[in-house]
């Protein structure tokens, strides 16, 4: 099972409480704060197909609702949205399960480990 993160009220939440699509957006937002345009235009380069506003925007409020994620005004008519330590910690949980599960076979660890070296 991947790691978990506890809220304040002591619910255990694991990235599998999320939507894979929620779980997209958490990567997206790994790299840097953004704004909603912004995310919508890199989902829509890893979907291969629009994101309608519809499908966007409710799932950043449940994000920022959920304390993965945070909300803040660059004018009066942007918001910005940076992932946070829990949201942070769910994304990176959820990559050591499955390196974990990759990484048993010697090969593959190979794989990886390259990978990550062309990555650097």
């Amino acid at each position: 099972m991947s790691e978990t993160q506890s809220t304040p009220d002591e619910e255990v939440r694991t990235v599998h409480d999320l939507t894979a699509f929620q779980q997209t957006i958490l990567t997206v937002l790994s790299e840097n704060p953004q704004y909603g345009l912004a995310i919508k235009s890199e989902l829509e380069d890893y979907y291969e197909s629009e994101v309608n506003h519809g499908r966007l925007y409710p799932n950043l409020n449940e994000l920022v609702e959920r304390n993965l994620i945070a909300k803040s005004e660059l004018d009066k008519r942007t918001n910005q949205y940076e992932l946070i330590d829990e949201g942070y910690d769910l994304l990176l949980g959820e990559l050591n399960w499955k390196l974990s599960k990759i990484m048993t076979i010697e090969e593959r660890a190979d794989d990886i480990t390259q990978l990550f070296d062309n990555a650097a």
